[in-house]
This record gives C-alpha cells, sequence and structure tokens, in this order.
C-alpha cells in the first residue's frame, strides 16, 4: 500500500533532487503562456493521439476552458517546450486558444524526460506496449534500476517486470496488444513460451477462435509441460463443436445437401457456414431456405 502512495507525496517522490529546487525553478503560480511559443515534447512516450477524443476534448475546452494547466520548461529565446499536457495543448490549438495556462519548471533532458515519461504512464488510455516502453525508457535512460521504478510509479516490482517482458515478444504480437486483437493476459500467458515461432503460431489462433485468456494458459501449460509431443494442430486448434452436437451436424448437412462447417466455443457462442460450389447451388440452397416457416 505504501508504493500506491508515492504518488501523493509530490514530485520529490518521483524525481531525485525535486526537494532542492528553488521557487525560482519550480513555480507554483500559474502562467498564461502563447501557444505560438510553445513547441511540443521531443521526449513525448505517447506515440498516438486519438482524433475523435482530441476533438472531443478541444469542444469541452470551448466551453469551460482548461481546468488543469500544463507544465511547461523554459528554453532560448522566450519559448517553451512541453514537459506534460500535450494532449491538452494539441485540444487547445483545435479550440482556437491563443494562449494556456501553465506552471513553468527548470528541468535538464534528462529529468523532463523521466516527468514526461511518469506523468504519461499515469493515463489509463495507454496501451500496455506503450507502458512497457515508457518503463524501459525510465530504466535505460534515467538510470533507474526496476525496484527504484517500481517506487516512482507506484506499482509493485513484478508488475513493472511483467510490463517488461511483453517487449520480448515478437513484433507481430506486440502490434496485436496495441491495436487491441489480444489482451494484457493473453500476451502474459505468450510470454512464457520462448519459441517465438510458436508464440506467433498461438497468437493466430488466438484472433481467429477467439480464445479466452484461459484457453491460452491451457495451451500454454501444455505446450510447456512435453514440448517433444505436442502437437498444435491438436492442442492449439479447439474441437470444432461438443460430441453432443454430431447428429445436429449430420442433420443439417444432410438437410442442405452440403457439408456445412459447424463451429461452437466452450460459453455455446458458435456459427454455422454453409458452402456453394457455384451460382447454380447457391440457387439451390436460397430455394431451401425460403422454404423454411420463420
Amino acid at each position: 500500500m505504501a508504493k500506491k502512495n508515492a504518488l501523493g507525496r509530490g514530485l520529490s517522490a518521483l524525481i531525485d533532487g525535486a526537494d532542492s529546487y528553488s521557487p525560482r525553478e519550480i513555480g507554483s503560480s500559474v502562467n498564461e503562456i502563447k501557444i505560438s511559443k510553445i513547441s511540443a515534447n521531443p521526449f513525448q512516450p505517447r506515440t498516438k493521439f486519438d482524433e475523435e477524443a482530441l476533438n472531443e476534448l478541444a469542444a469541452s475546452i470551448k466551453e469551460i476552458g482548461i481546468i488543469q494547466p500544463i507544465t511547461l520548461r523554459k528554453i532560448e529565446d522566450g519559448q517553451y517546450q512541453i514537459i506534460a499536457g500535450e494532449r491538452r495543448f494539441r485540444a487547445s490549438k483545435l479550440a482556437g486558444l491563443t494562449t494556456i495556462p501553465a506552471y513553468i519548471r527548470t528541468a535538464d533532458d534528462e529529468g523532463m524526460l523521466e516527468m514526461a515519461l511518469i506523468e504519461n504512464i499515469q493515463r489509463e488510455d495507454l496501451d500496455a506496449i506503450e507502458i512497457a516502453l515508457s518503463y524501459q525508457r525510465l530504466i535505460d535512460e534515467c538510470k533507474l534500476t526496476q525496484e527504484t521504478l517500481s517506487d516512482r510509479v507506484g506499482k509493485k516490482r513484478s508488475t513493472v517486470t511483467n510490463y517488461l517482458r511483453l517487449l520480448k515478444l515478437p513484433a507481430k504480437i506486440q502490434k496485436g496488444i496495441v491495436e487491441s486483437y489480444i489482451s494484457m493476459g493473453h500476451a502474459r500467458a505468450l510470454v512464457n513460451i520462448k519459441d517465438s515461432e510458436m508464440q506467433l503460431m498461438i497468437f493466430d489462433e488466438i484472433i481467429k477462435n477467439e480464445f479466452s485468456v484461459r484457453r491460452v494458459e491451457e495451451i500454454v501449460r501444455n505446450y510447456n509441460e512435453d514440448t517433444s509431443s505436442f502437437n498444435p494442430v491438436e492442442k492449439v486448434k479447439p474441437p470444432k463443436y461438443p460430441t453432443e452436437y454430431q447428429d445436429l451436424y449430420s442433420h443439417l448437412s444432410k438437410y442442405f445437401q452440403s457439408k456445412i462447417d459447424f463451429r461452437m466455443d466452450q460459453n455455446g457462442k458458435g456459427k454455422i457456414t454453409i458452402p456453394f460450389s457455384s451460382t447454380k447451388d447457391l440457387e439451390r440452397i436460397l430455394g431451401i431456405l425460403d422454404k423454411i416457416d420463420v
């Protein structure tokens, strides 16, 4: 519980040496800064901004203004760079504002990177790979250990480790996480397989068959118990339907005079596909469907 409270202890809980900053270095007052004098954060960890969400925020800003000031650092010639709040900055430009409320802080490049990374990690809309990349950058570029990092972000060390392990997955799977084809739970299960080709094969089957996290954990467990006799065709691909539906499958195939594809998962969800070999065959099947009294 103590780690979670770290975020409430102010900047000193996040950045070494923050207690030594003078009032001149960290201003407590809000300044109105011209948007034309502000540039984006070169250390921005966020890789994408949702256009629809930005437009919604811009509409809100037009109505009620900026609720939370952004944070800037002053650079040469009266210009500023964003430390935190680029989304609010972009939305303010869309809303047509010419100035924006901001706190002004002094930070070197490393301190700016750390503040930007930690501020973004706390947002709820980052995907797991963005979080993992932010953690890795804090370790590599800000020289943090996993233990120190867990204190900085208020997470258990095991949680930080689980995110970092995602970066060991093949690029195709990482992209699948970003695009929400699979969940963090699916990915955590796949990490436990060392063979990247097997990881990719199971990933494809997850998407194709809409496997649950529990199903993937079962597949991974079976694979790790005996990799030598693991038959991916048998172990990964689910049965098309429970055996008790064999009679229904046979009846439908006979009724439509076609080898139908009948699939059902463990939750009772599924689909029935009726193939046809030609336009004439399609018309025959449509004729059968027309006769059905719905």
